[in-house]
């Protein structure tokens, strides 16, 4: 499984990441959760806002911070 956080470093950025990597652990899984700052490969998945999620190369939010809760069903939509 491949988990992205896009978003260049803002706070809410960072709470998606650790949120995310909660997620994760909570659930059990081996999945890296993987930091995007670069703006161009943001560019590149079509979002207007950060930050987004990005599971299994599909956008599953964007431009707000979805709770562990919200974060843990799109991990388990995509395993």
């Amino acid at each position: 499984m491949n988990i992205k956080i896009l978003g260049t470093g803002c706070s809410n950025c960072q709470k998606l990441h650790k949120f995310a990597e909660e997620a994760v652990k909570e659930i059990g899984i081996q999945a890296p959760v993987e930091k995007v700052e670069d703006i161009k490969k943001i560019m590149g998945y079509g979002i207007m806002r950060t930050p987004a999620i990005v599971i299994n190369e599909k956008v599953k939010a964007y431009g707000r911070v979805p709770g562990k809760d919200e974060i843990k069903k799109f991990i388990q939509e995509e395993a």
